[in-house]
């Protein structure tokens, strides 16, 4: 508030003056004239700094003088009512894909918004980097005292916002969410739909320099399916100086910030949310897992071809479950043989599978291989890490009860090759796996996977996606993610020189904390393990422009390909 700026001047101690007020002069005057001169000289120079300090004090901000119009706050109220588009110069509103609103020229004096960027400009921000988003912002503003945000507020939460409660017919409380956020080069904020509650309408004052779409940075507003989940960016609003847009909180205004891509602006911005009652939000939908299966009947000679020998040995083996036993996550670098794995490279970047785009937007979004389309080599790859024989590798690696063979007992050492072979030689590996409940050829459980599960016992599972990652591509921690214990498998390929400040590492963040606990990169055939609890959740970290900086000179290092496999035990 104006008011309450706290900008009432300290009283003015002229040369000999004492503290409570009265005059000691310190030199006789020569003349009554030289005094009365004097006086109207302090006279003159009180009012000249009582005018200055009104000045200050009378600082304020004016709405567009359009929407002070009865007439055309009707024109918009029916328009929202009736979920009807309405173009006027002074306001623009649409109702697709969620009720929106831009106002251009929103501030109508251009010197109070010249005032406000310095203002602006001048705060401390604050690094943010998550999952979600990537830019700088400021503290709360509702309690600065700088004299243009004090005035911006007061005409966002005072005159502003009744204006907006005629419009969406619903009372917005004085609660003020308000802050000032700063994106810069490869700055960004994914798929969300900023409910909360009590939020009601979202809000953002763009304060940017000349902007353009190629810049990157703008708001992006996406589509819904049936079940209320984005589906596809439908409209991009790009920013302008002294522009405002709002939109409807809701089930369905899922947004995003796109990328700045431009190395030389800054897209400056204060938003934040009027508060009322929430909109009725439907029962979220439940998302499938990826199939689970157990393992498939596959013996040691497949790790044989695959496998750099150096870790099928058994002292090796012992190295790296010790290892991995005291920190739960290890790095196995040259894993597979060099020709297969060149092998593997070579298939995915000439042969290639056919790709499908996973989402939803707002939980992830990369490119997933179609098995069906694999290549031969890429199709026994898939296979290595679902073979019986590896299930028990990894439960040599990890000490975790992934095979019915794995030793019980701390200290135990079981050889891959002699225990299936011995396996083999009295009941098969298919019998075994049939008997302890492989899906068959139509996906389906048999009866004694059935009854096991029912029972409490079951057998250890496997479920795994061979991705490609590229510009724009994430996964996102989000609340319908099933946090349970499980042994994570990433092996990479395609990732020559590739630089994290592009993104596409992973991250193990503790639940309900930004704090990494531990950040896998992507390295060249490289296998990582890493076993999680219920209180553990990851992430991919958002591919930035960097990741097409060398596209001229290297174009098969603008994206990279990784066999994603979760075990459970």
């Amino acid at each position: 508030m104006i008011g309450q700026l706290g900008l009432r001047p300290a009283l003015r101690q002229w040369p000999g003056a004492r503290h409570d007020g009265s005059r000691s002069f310190l030199a006789r005057p020569r003349a009554h004239e030289e005094d009365t001169m004097s006086g109207r000289r302090v006279e003159d120079l009180g009012a000249v700094a009582g005018a200055k300090k009104r000045a200050k004090r009378e600082v304020g901000a004016e709405l567009s003088a359009a929407l002070r119009e009865p007439t055309l706050r009707e024109k918009v109220a029916a328009a929202w009512a009736r979920k009807e588009a309405l173009e006027h110069e002074a306001i623009v509103l649409d109702p697709v894909p969620f009720h929106h609103c831009i106002i251009p020229n929103f501030i109508q004096n251009e010197g109070f918004l010249e005032g406000l960027q310095k203002e602006l400009l001048n705060l401390h921000f604050h690094e943010k980097c998550n999952d979600l988003y990537k830019f700088k912002q400021s503290d709360d503003l509702k309690k600065r005292e700088e004299p243009h945000i004090a005035a911006l507020r007061k005409v966002l939460f005072e005159e502003f916002r009744g204006w907006l409660s005629d419009v969406a017919q619903v009372q917005l409380e004085a609660t003020i969410d308000l802050s000032c956020a700063k994106y810069e080069y490869t700055d960004n904020l994914l798929c969300h739909d900023d409910e909360l509650e009590g939020r009601r309408i979202a809000f953002i004052l763009y304060l940017v320099p000349p902007w353009d779409k190629s810049d990157g940075g703008t708001l992006d507003l996406f589509s819904t399916d049936d079940q209320f989940q984005p589906r596809l960016i439908t409209k991009s609003l790009v920013p302008s100086w002294n522009s405002l847009a709002f939109f409807e909180v809701s089930p369905v205004s899922f947004h995003q910030v796109a990328e700045v891509v431009s190395k030389g602006k800054c897209r400056l911005s204060v938003s934040g949310w009027f508060h009322g009652s929430s909109l009725a939000r439907p029962p979220r939908p439940i998302e499938p897992c990826l199939p689970r299966s157990p393992h498939i009947p596959r013996d040691h000679e497949i790790l044989y071809d695959w496998i750099n020998p150096a870790y099928l040995e058994m002292d090796s083996q012992a190295q790296i479950q010790e290892e991995f036993e005291d920190q739960s996550e290890i790095l196995l670098k040259d894993f597979l043989k060099d020709d297969k794995f060149h092998l593997v490279c070579e298939a995915l970047k000439k042969e290639g599978p056919s790709w499908s785009r996973r989402g939803p937007p707002n939980k992830r979004l990369y490119e997933k291989a179609e098995e069906e389309s694999l290549p031969p080599v890429l199709k026994e790859c898939m296979e290595l890490f679902r073979s019986e024989a590896f299930f028990l590798l990894l439960s040599n690696f990890t000490g975790l009860k992934l095979h019915f063979l794995a030793p019980e007992e701390e200290g135990e050492e079981t050889a891959v090759g002699d225990s299936l072979s011995k396996h083999s030689q009295g009941e098969s590996s298919r019998e075994e796996t049939s008997r302890r409940g492989h899906t068959d050829e139509s996906g389906e459980t048999s009866d004694n996977e059935e009854g096991e599960r029912k029972s409490g016992s079951s057998p250890p599972l496997c479920a795994g996606e061979l991705r490609r990652w590229t510009k724009g591509c994430y996964t996102l921690v989000h609340d319908a993610e099933m946090a349970e214990f499980a042994l994570d498998l990433l092996l990479f390929c395609g990732c020559e020189e590739w630089d994290v400040e592009r993104g596409g590492f992973t991250s193990y963040i503790a639940k309900g904390e930004d704090e990494e606990l531990l950040t896998v990169n992507p390295e060249n055939n490289c296998l990582a393990l890493v076993y999680r609890d219920r209180e553990t959740l990851k992430f991919v970290k958002y591919i930035n422009c960097r990741s097409s900086a060398q596209k001229a000179t290297h174009p098969d290092r603008t994206a990279f390909w990784d066999f994603c496999f979760v075990y459970y035990e």
